[in-house]
This record gives C-alpha cells, structure tokens and sequence, in this order.
C-alpha cells in the first residue's frame, strides 16, 4: 500500500514525512524543496501484535506496514506543466491514496505559496485545497477526452464500446463543471469498476491533514483553519485529521516511555501520526489477521472481504492452492481466556472452510496440503 503526501509547498509535508518515517528527506523554506519523491516505509501499529509478542516471545515480530511518498510541492498551473507539475501528476498517479497535507498556521517566516514562487499569498486552507482539486481534476479530464477519442474508434469496429463512450463524456461534463471524480456517482458497479481502473487522479482517496502550529493544535477545534479544512472535508464525505507536523517531529524522536509522558502533557493518547496511519488503513478499507507462534508473530495485511484462502496465499501461494481449512480464534477471545489450550478447551478456536471471510483481528492457523 502506497501513499500519497501532497500540498502545495511550504505546506509541512516534508516535515510530516519526516516524523513519519525519520527518514530525513530535505524541509526548508523555498518552493520544491522536495524534488525527487522521498519513500519511507512505516510500520502500522498494533496493540494485538504486542500482545501477542508478550504471549509467546517469538524469534520474530512483523508488524504490517505502509509506504508513504513524499511528492514534490504542487502550484497553480502544474496540469500545464507548471512548477514541477508533470513530475508531481506522474508521482502522484502511482500511489493508492492521497493524504492532502493543508496549511493551517500563519508564520511570516514561512512564505504561503499557490502560484508564484517569488509572489508569498494570505494562509487560505480553501483556496489551497481548490488549487490542487482544479489541478488534479484539469489533468483527469485531458486524460478522459483521449480516452473517449479511443474508445470511439473502437466503436467503429466494435458497438459494446459506445457505452464507454458515453460513460466518459458523462465524466467529463462533470469534471468540466470543477467537480472531482471521486464525487462522479455511478450506478452501475461495471461502469464503477471501469473508472477506478481509468488511473484517475481526483477519485483517489483522500485524507486532509491539517497542518497546524503547537498552540493551533492543542485548541484545534477553536482552529479557523482546521473548521475550514472540517467543513471542506464532510462535504465530501472524506477524513479530516489535526496534526502538528513540527511536533511530531520531536515525538518521533523520543523513547517510547518518553513519547507516553509527552502525549499525555498534550492531552493525546496516541500520536498524531499512529493516527493517521489508521486511517490511511481503513481509508483504503484494509484490515489484518495475525499468525502466531514462538518463531514469529506477524501481522498480515488484507482487504476488508477477503476470504480464507485468498488470506492463505498472502502467507504463500502453496498455502492458497493446498487450503484445506483455517483453525481461527478472535484476538478477543485469545486476550480474554490467555493461552490458545483455554480458547480451545471453551471451544473458541473455530475450524472455517474456503468460504469464510477473514474479519479484522482474527488470529488463524492455515491448514494445507500440496
């Protein structure tokens, strides 16, 4: 699963990049900053893993984990190229989902930056989300009308392709009108299925993570910014998360011990980062099942829907073709009896069949014969 962290630039993404994966990309005060996209992969955390780490003291603990990619800072005018407006498209275009980093502090230090690199604008957390939405939206729509082109000369040899065209031509007027894809509705699962494969930028899911200072975080909901950034965001039926990139920065380089004590001062249970982290998990409707064992405890990363053998193969492929059944207790059950012998002895441990969907949280034993 890949990631997305885009804004405009001087937004904070680099920095938030770095807190994510301390990975050090460059983070200073001029446009484009970030030139080549920077990757890092984190580990999702997982309480039920730890859990399980305590249990069995494996050789081993594999967590699930993401990639984020932090994308060049985008500008007014990137869909015609410029800034690094093409670059940015292509960058963004092979990620899963986005996560919008929006500015929500003021700091006369930092130059706001939308069109001009030389020309500093008023912080307007709307007007920076606009500016991408237009942006991702003009290059979507450059990429529908060559898709209708091409589907029309199929339809001189073939008429199934008149509905692609039609279906397109629909898109287009809407995006046309300054509306996402992600926003375009469709009726038909066929016509649903065929646009989510059509590579299109502004139907990618997406997270908006408001970008604040110390103080704009501790009284975020008091935030002007972020309530704009909110309000933006339930209109679209997206997620809205409050961070503070520069304080997580300094989180991530405590101690675990040390970084409790600092979350409980600002009032947090969990970082801002374990947070967006989970959503980027359930934004992309992904869950885990875990194996246990005194070798290794691991997390696993399915889709939501997965049935057994299909969550077999992502162990090994043998283990999918061989499937014979799935031994499965819930991690609940496990936590609340102890041991896997009284999960057994209370009949907790279940035998499923190929049929059985995978839920969040199930710890399995996969039997297989090959």
């Amino acid at each position: 699963m890949k990631l997305g962290i885009v804004g405009l630039p001087n937004v904070g993404k680099s920095t938030l990049f770095n807190a994510i994966t301390n990975a050090g990309a460059e983070s200073a005060n001029y446009p484009f900053c970030t030139i080549e996209p920077n990757m890092g992969v984190v580990t999702v955390p997982d309480a039920r893993l730890d859990w399980l780490s305590e249990l069995y003291h494996p050789k081993k603990t594999t967590p699930a984990v993401i990639e984020f990619v932090d994308i060049a800072g985008l500008v007014k005018g990137a869909s015609k190229g410029a800034g690094l407006g093409n670059q940015f498209l292509g960058n963004i275009r092979a990620t899963d989902a986005i996560v919008h980093v929006v500015r929500c502090f003021d700091d006369d230090n930092i130059m706001h930056v939308v069109e001009n690199a030389n020309e500093p604008v008023p912080v307007d957390p709307a007007g920076d989300i606009a500016t991408i939405d237009l942006e991702l939206i003009m290059a979507d729509l450059e990429m529908v009308e060559r898709r209708i082109k091409k589907a029309e000369n199929l339809a001189k040899g073939d008429k199934k392709y008149l509905h692609e065209v039609e279906l397109f031509k629909s898109l287009a007027s809407w995006l046309n009108d300054g509306n996402s894809a992600r926003s375009f509705e469709c009726d038909d699962p066929d016509d649903a299925k065929l646009l989510d494969h059509a590579e299109l930028l502004s139907r990618k899911a997406i997270i908006y993570a408001a970008n604040m200072d110390e103080n704009g975080f501790v009284n975020h909901k008091d935030n002007t910014y972020y309530k704009t950034v909110a309000e933006i965001a339930a209109k679209e039926g997206a997620q809205v998360l409050p961070v503070c990139a520069k304080l997580e920065e300094e989180i991530a380089q405590l101690s675990p011990e040390d970084k409790a004590m600092f979350l409980e001062d600002l009032g947090q249970s969990e970082s801002g980062l374990d947070r967006l982290i989970k959503a980027s998990y359930e934004l992309l409707g992904l869950i885990s099942f875990l194996t246990s064992g005194e070798d290794e405890c691991r997390a696993w990363t399915i889709t939501r829907g997965t049935k057994a053998p299909q969550a077999a193969g992502k162990i090994h492929t043998d283990f999918e073709r061989g499937f014979i059944r799935a031994e499965v207790v819930s991690f609940d059950d496990l936590k609340a009896n102890g041991s896997m012998a009284a999960a057994k002895e209370k009949g907790l441990v279940r035998s499923e069949g190929k049929d059985y969907v995978m839920k969040d949280g199930d710890i399995v034993l996969f039997r297989f014969n090959v």
